[in-house]
């Protein structure tokens, strides 16, 4: 078991956008070890690494054309060493990002693959056997090669899916799970986790987790293949972190993943928070957090105890959070994100409210996700200190308004989010029962209504949260006096009669 967990708090870094060091406009392996201090004194202890193998990102790397060689924009093998033995020197992890459900029709697999005589790649991805048949899903390529048959791909056209076989074989040329195809390119995947873990990552977060197995609608031949790899990894690296982009807690961590994301997708009402016309953590004081809170308890249950719950900031496939709220209503919102079971993950930029930037051309396949992926802003200075390269060269262009927020501004501002989320980081650091694996338990979250308090709990410690981000004050049913407090924002709460009541644009912890 990865006990290092218990207590991590991660990074998100999408490489391209993050520290330039060789003036070419896009952001590299140098650049993330030259600020792995502010990602430390910020209070985070791990990175999660948005994919940086060869490519040529059509879909910013998600597109694999070679797994076992980092991608020359960002560096050698080499450097990348350098930059996890940057990040274990501080005393901090590393998560690199796991592609394996399909490649980029530039890799050599599949270039083998699409010959008509048969060959050890034939069966390396999805083929039907006929070209006038396209398999079932999200479209497929076919008229490309003498081969005869159409490939399934997993999203865009350029992203043919590798073949773990079908659940329940229907079609003859649908493989089970246990033929020679399938079972090859498992061990491929063993062999590509190995050479990283024994380069010095120290797991991975995998993309489209729940996607490998085909025709596998309740998840079960996925879930069989992922314990699989659970047991491979128990017998030869016992620390390595599992991250699932899953959507679905209690079928990942019946694969044996640690832990899994909630999704902007899915049944999970994440959204609700965050991102939809009237977010709960806004000031309007319209939103609901009761369907959320529902779908996170029935998760919650399923789980048993036996791994955690991620709710993100945000990630490279999101609207950033400061694009529907602003403010101390992000402070708020980081109060919840902060106190929450589960290893919190902040995307790069969100600690100083970066915004979503409006009206981009797509790059490398971004579409509108690229208003979230623009260059970190560090300072005053050229390019806000993400590059000296020509600002038409930028991988993204920058956020355009002059008041942008910048870590240089904010650090120096005791009022800023950054000094919020990094207090913040610090407090839940400093109680057992804020952190990962602490319990929880609703004590109000009705519908449409505020506040939104729970309890949560380890060992001999309790702490009471109670956020309230409407603008108005709001009351609930309260047994606790919240005489012992730990830390407020936004004013104090006061206790009446059985019946507590907080100002708006709140939050409170208190020992109970």
């Amino acid at each position: 078991m990865a006990k290092w967990l218990d207590d991590a708090v991660f990074y998100e870094i999408y490489p391209q956008s993050f520290k330039d060091t060789n003036s070419d406009g896009i952001g590299d392996f140098g650049g993330i070890r030259e600020k792995l201090d502010y990602i430390k004194e910020l209070g985070c202890n791990a990175i999660w690494m948005n994919p940086c193998f060869e490519s040529p990102f059509g879909d910013a790397g998600y597109d694999v054309s070679d797994y076992y060689q980092t991608a020359a924009r960002y560096g050698t093998n080499d450097e990348l060493k350098k930059l996890m033995d940057g990040v274990h020197d501080r005393g901090m992890h590393i998560l690199l990002d796991l592609v394996p459900g399909h490649t980029s029709t530039a890799h050599k697999w599949f270039r083998e693959s699409m010959k008509a005589e048969k060959n050890e790649y034939t069966d390396r991805y999805v083929w039907t056997d006929n070209i006038w048949e396209a398999p079932e899903g999200p479209g497929s390529l076919r008229g490309i090669s003498d081969r005869d048959g159409s490939c399934l791909v997993s999203f865009f056209s350029h992203q043919p899916a590798l073949n773990y076989g079908y659940y329940r074989p229907e079609k003859p040329w649908q493989q089970a799970m246990d033929a020679p195809g399938p079972r090859a390119t498992m061990a491929e995947l063993k062999n590509i986790m190995r050479f990283w873990l024994n380069a010095g990552c120290d797991g991975f977060r995998v993309d489209m987790a729940h996607s490998l197995v085909k025709g596998d609608e309740d998840g079960k031949g996925t879930i069989e293949l992922w314990r699989e790899i659970r047991a491979f990894l128990d017998k030869e690296f016992p620390e390595a972190a599992m991250v699932s982009e899953w959507g679905e807690p209690d079928k990942a961590l019946a694969g044996g993943f640690h832990m899994d994301f909630l999704l902007h997708f899915g049944p999970s009402h994440y959204n609700d928070l965050f991102r939809c016309e009237e977010p709960y953590f806004s000031g309007w004081g319209k939103g609901d957090v009761s369907e959320f809170v529902r779908k996170y308890q029935e998760n919650y249950e399923k789980t048993d105890g036996r791994g955690m719950i991620c709710i993100p900031s945000g990630n490279h496939d999101m609207a950033r959070l400061a694009r529907t709220i602003h403010g101390n209503e992000l402070k708020v919102a980081f109060a919840f994100l902060l106190s929450m079971p589960g290893a919190p993950f902040i995307y790069y930029g969100d600690e100083i409210g970066m915004r979503y930037v409006e009206g981009l051309t797509s790059v490398e396949g971004g579409y509108d996700r690229t208003g979230s992926r623009s260059p970190m802003q560090w300072d005053s200075s050229i390019n806000a200190g993400f590059s000296l390269a020509g600002e038409e060269t930028l991988y993204v262009p920058l956020d355009p308004d002059p008041g942008r927020p910048t870590v240089e501004g904010q650090m120096a501002d005791p009022d800023s989010l950054y000094q919020e989320v990094k207090e913040l980081i610090a407090f839940r650091q400093g109680h057992p029962a804020l952190k990962n694996r602490g319990d929880i338990e609703f004590i109000y979250a009705e519908k449409n209504a505020y506040p939104f308090v729970y309890l949560r709990s380890a060992g001999d410690e309790r702490v009471l949260v109670v956020l309230n981000p409407s603008g108005e004050p709001a009351s609930f049913a309260c047994e606790y006096l919240l005489s012992d407090k730990l830390r407020t924002f936004g004013g104090e709460a006061t206790v009446k009669d059985g019946e507590a009541t907080v100002p708006g644009g709140f939050y409170g912890f208190y020992r109970v």
